[in-house]
């Protein structure tokens, strides 16, 4: 998967968020199944072909159709969404070279990236993981697999340590879970809220310079 061609406009310096990742945070059982599905890499585009998709700013999600009377005794809301690059966290898969020259790296090593859930309260990472195909993106996955073998090659600008990470690309979002009061009308009781960090099936690497 090389891309160094679509990456030669990045200006040096280029700031990227890296965020640990890990598999699917303690959660309460609820009343949907968690999805299991593992997404294969080789099967997807890359991440680098949208370049700049990610700065734009956080998006609000407007689920307020679930607020009736007859409705469930229990439902969840996704406040916002982020674009974001959720970077593989393994060794093999993120790389340092300079000062200047060229820098030529590949995936050295598989993996799986897991969609990641945290809140406080009673929740279910199955039903927000369901929830999240529905109101975010249905490319939205419950994990993502990265096989060995994708290449990145890259010139480094002068007195500069380039840097490429491997990862897909993806949501943070914010969540919120009601419980119906009275007769059930309106917005309900919050009883749990928390973020997500969603990897989709879209994977690629993440190149950046410093000074050191």
């Amino acid at each position: 998967m090389g891309i160094g061609s679509r990456r030669a406009s990045t200006g040096a310096a280029t700031a990227v968020l890296l965020l640990c990742f890990a598999t699917a945070g303690t959660a309460a059982a609820d009343e949907a199944p968690t999805d299991d599905t593992a997404v294969s890499a080789d099967q997807t585009i890359e991440v680098n072909d949208e370049q700049g998709w990610e700065d734009g700013p956080e998006e609000p999600l407007d689920d307020s159709g679930q607020r009736q009377c007859d409705g469930p005794q229990t439902w969840y809301e996704y406040k916002s969404k982020k674009a974001t690059f959720v970077p593989s966290w393994w060794n093999g898969t993120k790389f340092k070279d300079g000062p200047g020259g060229t820098m030529s790296v590949s995936v050295t090593k598989s993996g799986t990236i897991s969609a990641k859930f945290t809140g406080t309260g009673e929740w279910s990472a199955g039903t927000l993981l369901a929830k999240a195909k529905a109101t975010i993106s249905i490319e939205v996955a419950a994990s993502v697999t990265i096989t060995t073998g994708h290449t990145y090659t890259r010139s480094i600008s002068r007195n500069k340590y380039g840097h490429v990470q491997y990862g897909t690309s993806g949501y943070k979002a914010s969540w919120t879970r009601y419980r119906r009061h009275g007769d059930g009308c309106g917005a309900g009781t919050v009883i749990a809220s928390g973020t997500a960090t969603l990897p989709i099936n879209e994977t690629g690497w993440k190149y950046w310079e410093t000074s050191s």
